[in-house]
């Protein structure tokens, strides 16, 4: 059986895989996230880069030569703009404020790779999301829950962010940040791992 390496610490993508009946380890990744140029590239390539960049920091420190890293990245883009994580609290109000009645999109990277040789599949989902017309009193309220501060897009849709949401259009777990369905099929697709027994073909 190969093992399966989550390279992120993310609750709700933990809680994701947990969901999907699979055994992983958690491995945060240390990678540079400044080093790729979001300005240089579409959104759909940059969180793949960002995603594959996170999958061979771990595999640098992967003891075991028959497992399979999966790495994730989710940022939320509007109106041209990426909106990654907030500094603050008045940042998180900015990027709700901007978000405000409008169609924004979320997009995750994600990657696959097999530590014996390095072979990686990435992928992209995208999936549009349309907020709410919202109060500056209630922008306010929501951060002062803090609920924002670790979400790209300063935003969770799985907690009380989901009460500033008017509809979705595409895979809502890749709004909370990881698509499993896309995941499913890059692990059976491309390295044969039956995703309902946890193992390899």
């Amino acid at each position: 059986m190969k093992k399966l390496i989550l390279a992120s610490g993310s609750p709700r993508r933990k809680e994701i895989l947990n969901n999907m009946g699979l055994n992983f380890e958690v491995m945060v990744s240390s990678a540079d996230e400044g080093s790729v140029d979001s300005a240089k590239l579409p959104v759909g390539v940059y969180v793949q880069e960002l995603a594959l960049l996170k999958a061979s920091a771990v595999a640098k420190s992967v003891a075991c030569r028959d497992a399979l890293i999966i790495s994730a990245d989710t940022v939320v883009a509007c109106d041209g703009k990426i909106l990654g994580k907030p500094k603050d609290a008045e940042d998180a109000f900015s990027m709700l404020k901007s978000l405000s009645g409008k169609c924004h999109s979320v997009f995750t990277g994600i990657c696959v790779m097999r530590t014996k040789d390095a072979y990686s599949v990435c992928a992209a989902e995208e999936t549009k999301v349309y907020f709410k017309e919202l109060s500056d009193e209630r922008i306010q309220h929501y951060v002062e829950t803090k609920e924002p501060m670790d979400k790209a897009g300063a935003y969770g849709i799985q907690g009380k962010g989901c009460l500033l949401v008017k509809g979705i259009d595409g895979d809502y777990l890749n709004v909370v940040g990881l698509p499993a369905a896309r995941l499913a099929e890059i692990l059976e697709k491309d390295f044969n791992f039956d995703v309902f027994k946890g193992e390899c073909k």
